[in-house]
């Protein structure tokens, strides 16, 4: 089955899907985006990717493309004319095609949307988070307003393809004081000797992450105690356990950091019990004529 992708009211196939030339996001990186994860049949925490997008938006006085039900509908849609049962739904949004120059066009330039999805092997998620993954930790290069989801990535994608060439998953980035504050396209946490959950305030330096904040809450409903406080890297090296928050990967035990493993090199208690709680604490809005709904 061919896929299909949403591009400016248009469902259009995926192979042959366009952009002006002229669209700004393309010539300046003047948009945003978001991705959902798509679980078991069921776009995970729409409300509150669609309530980011509203605040990345605003930060960048960028209007929204259609109405914000329309473009949920829009992402059930896609979903669902991919057959996603287990994947991602993309969104972005940019400013709109005008003639280039930097300052913004015109009032009346209509923002661009684009929505595709895509499937992902849940096996091999499952699979990779039974071992656990490594990390590298590199300076953080970006700009200080990484705080908006925009699609300006360039320095998170030099970040991650080190990672890469390192042999590892994700980078996380850290500051000069030698704080971390987020992976590449992750947010960071730890575990101390004590059994606390640590990750870093979501007030500047880091994204506010969408799964970051319902791993907060499952953990809130499993008891465990956690702190919103930045660690060091010589903290994380050190700590019981470690793992990353992602819309790609919900909750992923980090076992190496810059090659050394954490604690004895396998994911850990606090972090496998975060993860087999996570999708009862999501919210969950089903994509009707998903796979997994026409299931009997």
């Amino acid at each position: 089955m061919s896929r299909i992708a949403y591009v400016n009211g248009r469902y259009v196939p995926h192979q042959s899907a366009r952009v002006h030339v002229e669209d700004r996001g393309y010539q300046f990186s003047d948009g945003v985006y978001e991705v959902c994860e798509v679980s078991g049949g069921y776009i995970l925490d729409r409300t509150r990717h669609l309530d980011r997008l509203d605040r990345s938006l605003s930060e960048l006085a960028i209007g929204w493309p259609v109405e914000r039900a329309a473009l949920g509908r829009i992402m059930i849609e896609v979903a669902a004319r991919n057959r996603v049962s287990d994947g991602l739904v993309y969104l972005q949004v940019t400013r709109g095609v005008a003639r280039r120059d930097h300052p913004f066009p015109s009032a009346d330039t209509r923002p661009a949307l684009v929505v595709t999805a895509r499937s992902t092997d849940r096996a091999a998620f499952a699979a990779k988070a039974e071992e656990g993954v490594g990390v590298i930790t590199v300076p953080d290069t970006r700009w200080d307003r990484v705080d908006i989801k925009t699609i300006g990535l360039l320095p998170n994608v030099l970040a991650r393809q080190q990672a890469r060439d390192a042999g590892a998953a994700e980078a996380w980035l850290v500051d000069e004081d030698g704080i971390v504050l987020e992976g590449a396209a992750t947010n960071a946490w730890i575990v101390t000797g004590e059994g606390e959950l640590v990750t870093r305030p979501a007030v500047s330096g880091i994204l506010r992450g969408i799964t970051r904040a319902t791993a907060i809450d499952t953990a809130a409903a499993l008891g465990l105690t956690m702190v919103e406080r930045g660690f060091t890297v010589g903290e994380a090296k050190a700590a019981r356990e470690a793992f990353m928050t992602s819309a790609t990967s919900q909750v992923m035990p980090v076992v190496r950091i810059d090659g050394a493993p954490v604690a004895n090199g396998y994911p850990g208690e606090i972090t496998r019990q975060l993860r087999g709680a996570f999708f009862a604490h999501a919210e969950k809005i089903a994509v009707r004529g998903s796979l997994a709904l026409e299931k009997p």
